[in-house]
């Protein structure tokens, strides 16, 4: 199994990427979520510049955050830098939406997006909607060496949902699923296979990659020690962060384990009285994957660790990641959050017994 780092983007993500690399990680996924944390294009290529083996992906790019054609050259741009290192992560938007208190893209907006993106990297002429506007565009002059387009730059779609997972089937390109334990990470890869055959594809060309995170506990160590807290509890949070928004903004319901109920339930009823009133979105967001902020730190409680995350001793953490490997996962990106970079020598530790 593969090793990767799924980090919250800073201009400087080149230092721990960096790091990752010297440690054997196989990919670092820079987050596109534009207003918690920096530009994914811009961090790409510094850390471009600072590498040269580590794949560097959008973790994974919002369609809505910029014109095709835009991302397009930025691509082609950092391909230059790296060239064959650069992967196109995509999906419908999370985080990087929701902060502005906005839904998911629609699906066939982001397939259309695809569409446009990956034929522009080709070096085709493809026609798009622009300003209300069909137009046959190109990148004209990538001769001239100023941008990238000889190596190909493969394409992962994040799908959770039936429709995303068919689409990703029917295009026959690699697929990030989220997962905080072993028996969901299990159950998505089995729906997806499900998808991927009937789409008439070999299983074997599934290129799976499953982005978790956690705190990789000493023995004895409780789940909600202050380490495990600032390590895996950002992670645990975002359940909470959905419930709110589920309840706040209509969007869909999270699952929610009935251990964690009461819980969940308690953080809805606070984040009904966040400020300003009617934009509750921009406290429910602020930290999210990042930092648990002091006032939801009551409800990141050691249960929510433990059922969200892979939070656990060394030894089963190994388990569980030999576990999600026999499902079929080729690849399992770990979270590493700000201020926490140190947790990657533990990941690397971890990641040398898949060596």
């Amino acid at each position: 199994m593969r090793f990767a780092i799924a980090i919250p983007t800073d201009a400087e993500s080149w230092r721990v990427v960096r790091r990752a690399e010297e440690l054997g990680f196989h990919r670092a996924w820079f987050y596109d979520t534009q207003m918690l944390s920096a530009d994914p294009f811009v961090a790409m290529a510094a850390a471009a510049m600072k590498t040269t083996r580590i794949r560097l992906a959008t973790g994974v790019l919002i369609p809505s955050n910029r014109l095709a054609p835009v991302a397009a050259n930025a691509f082609a741009s950092l391909n230059k830098l790296a060239p064959g290192r650069i992967d196109f992560g995509i999906g419908t938007g999370f985080t990087g939406r929701r902060a502005m208190g906005l839904g998911a893209v629609r699906l066939r907006d982001m397939e259309e997006y695809i569409r446009i993106v990956a034929a522009l990297l080709r070096g085709e002429a493809v026609e798009a909607e622009i300003e209300g506007q069909r137009r046959l565009i190109r990148l004209l002059n990538p001769e001239l060496g100023l941008i990238n387009t000889r190596e190909p730059v493969p394409l992962y779609i994040a799908a959770t949902g039936p429709r995303a997972r068919a689409l990703t089937a029917r295009l026959g390109v690699g697929w990030i699923n989220t997962a905080g334990d072993v028996a969901g990470g299990v159950e998505g890869f089995g729906a997806m296979a499900a998808l991927w055959s009937a789409a008439g594809r070999d299983m074997a060309a599934l290129d799976a990659v499953v982005l978790t995170g956690g705190a990789i506990l000493d023995e004895g160590e409780p789940a909600d020690s202050p380490r495990a807290v600032a390590q895996a509890g950002p992670r645990a949070a975002m359940l909470l962060h959905r419930a709110a928004d589920a309840a706040l903004l209509g969007f869909p319901a999270p699952a929610i384990p009935p251990a964690a109920a009461d819980t969940v339930a308690a953080y809805v009823e606070a984040a009904r009285h966040f400020t300003p009133q009617g934009a509750q979105y921009l406290e429910n967001h602020r930290g999210h994957l990042m930092f648990v902020k002091p006032a939801e730190r009551r409800f990141v409680t050691a249960e929510l660790i433990r059922l969200t995350t892979i939070t656990a001793t060394e030894r089963e953490i190994k388990d569980r990641l030999a576990a999600l490997a026999a499902a079929g996962y080729g690849e399992v990106a770990v979270q590493i959050v700000p201020g926490q970079e140190h947790a990657i020598e533990d990941w690397g530790r971890v990641r040398r017994a898949f060596a």
